[in-house]
C-alpha cells in the first residue's frame, strides 16, 4: 500500500509548481499581472498568491493548461522536479 503525502510534501509540490509557473512567465517576458491579465483576472493575486503558495493557494489544473498555452510551454514543464518531491 501506498503512502499518502505529508502536508509538507504537497505543499513542497505546490511551491514547485509555482515557482516553474515563475520562471516560465519571466523567460517569457510577462509580469504577474501580464499574466493575470490574459488569465482573466482583473489583479495579481491569484497569480502571486499561488505562485508561492500563500495560505493555502495554489493553480488548477484548468489554471495550468492555460499557463501553458499563454506562455507557450508544454504542461510537462510547469511540473519540472515534482517526480523528485514524489519519489523521496
Amino acid at each position: 500500500m501506498f503512502q499518502k503525502l505529508s502536508e509538507q510534501e504537497i505543499k513542497r509540490v505546490y511551491l514547485q509548481i509555482g515557482s516553474n509557473v515563475k520562471k516560465y512567465r519571466k523567460e517569457k517576458g510577462y509580469s504577474q499581472l501580464d499574466l493575470s491579465t490574459e488569465l482573466g483576472y482583473k489583479s495579481t493575486s491569484p497569480v502571486a498568491m499561488a505562485e508561492i503558495y500563500y495560505k493555502g493557494t495554489h493553480f488548477n489544473i484548468e489554471s495550468l493548461a492555460n499557463i501553458a498555452k499563454c506562455l507557450g510551454v508544454s504542461f510537462d514543464n510547469l511540473f519540472e522536479g515534482v517526480d523528485a518531491i514524489l519519489n523521496k
